[in-house]
């Protein structure tokens, strides 16, 4: 079963919400300590690469067939060699925001799609992972990467116009190893995406963005941004990306969104004096996903009735089909807003 509902929404963003946020994680409503070790535990119990190296047979196979589904057709997780594009692992200036705000260096990974060129411009994914994870969970370490097969693929046949993905590291201080019980640095995020790794990305790569190192105006191309991510990640996008770094993305995607994502009524209340439109926010999540089914609802499914700004048709999807808190969802979730992310029609992108 697919349940979607399509909505448009204006934006806001919040200047002093990292204090309550990290605040929530010790509060009544964060997951007790058993909680987080099921969330971990289903988080890392499954994971795909690439099925196959893609033949003749595979690759002239009716050209862009992708569609927002519940299952990745196999041509589209074939491993590519013709046509591939390539991943970098990257080091950058970062600052210890959970911490005393000190310069700390991060790594994360960089796809380029196939045929990256300094003459075109590109769209950008920041990808984020979950409670367990690091900026290496969504495979993109390695070239049989389900993520960037899916990607290569989609851009081989021709169902999008191929974008940068980022999976930098979600902790947002010092103590940003996996291993770590800084929980509190995922809610400090943003000061880190908007300060370091984005202008990284921006001065390294080309992108839309007019960068200066003395300073450039970030919001003038946030149609050509999008940020998503898998649980807490999920709630990163929800609670960093869409209620406090709006003016720095247009396109967002929740994957079974962690139980302390904000809920919808204040995600409406937030948005509802903002002067940025969200191109598209897209949801998913497991029925059957007993971390953050219930979380994951109450931060997105209700906002289409919660703000006469949402749309419907238009920008929202709320799509939940059989499945855990795990990697099933999460690559379904990829390929589904990897066709969604940068297809706004507005001259305001160009």
């Amino acid at each position: 079963m697919i349940t979607a509902l399509l909505t448009a929404c204006g934006t806001g963003t919040t200047a002093d919400t990292t204090a309550e946020n990290a605040a929530e994680v010790t509060s009544a409503e964060a997951e007790p300590a058993g909680s987080i070790e099921d969330a971990i535990k289903e988080e890392t119990s499954y994971q795909e690469e690439a099925t196959e190296e893609a033949t003749e047979e595979t690759t002239d196979n009716d050209g862009p067939t992708a569609e927002i589904s519940e299952h990745v057709p196999p041509k589209y997780t074939n491993l590519r060699t013709e046509g591939a594009g390539t991943l970098e692992r990257i080091s950058y200036t970062a600052h210890d925001y959970a911490g005393d705000g000190s310069e700390i260096t991060k790594e994360a990974n960089v796809y380029l799609p196939a045929d990256y060129s300094e003459d075109k411009k590109y769209n950008v994914l920041y990808l984020l992972h979950g409670i367990g994870g690091d900026e290496d969970e969504w495979g993109m370490n390695k070239n049989t990467s389900r993520v960037k097969t899916i990607m290569d693929n989609l851009s081989y046949y021709g169902d999008i116009d191929g974008f940068i993905v980022v999976t930098p590291n979600g902790r947002a201080g010092a103590e940003y190893k996996k291993d770590s019980s800084m929980i509190d640095a995922f809610y400090l995020f943003g000061q880190e995406l908007r300060n370091d790794l984005i202008p990284y990305i921006e001065s390294h790569y080309s992108t839309y963005a007019e960068y200066s190192e003395d300073g450039y105006d970030m919001s003038a191309t946030r149609a050509h941004r999008a940020i998503a991510g898998l649980s807490m990640g999920g709630m990163q996008t929800i609670n960093i990306g869409l209620d406090e770094c709006t003016d720095l993305f247009g396109y967002f995607g929740a994957f079974s969104a962690a139980p302390t994502s904000n809920i919808a009524s204040k995600t409406a209340s937030i948005l509802e004096d903002s002067e940025y439109p969200i191109y598209f926010f897209y949801n998913i999540c497991g029925l059957q996903d007993k971390v953050a089914y219930q979380s994951a609802s109450a931060a997105a499914k209700t906002l289409p009735a919660l703000s006469d700004k949402f749309v419907d048709g238009e920008n929202f999807m709320w799509q939940e089909m059989s499945g855990g808190h795990d990697f099933h969802i999460w690559y379904q979730g990829f390929y589904n807003f990897a066709q969604i992310a940068f297809k706004h029609d507005d001259e305001s992108k160009e």
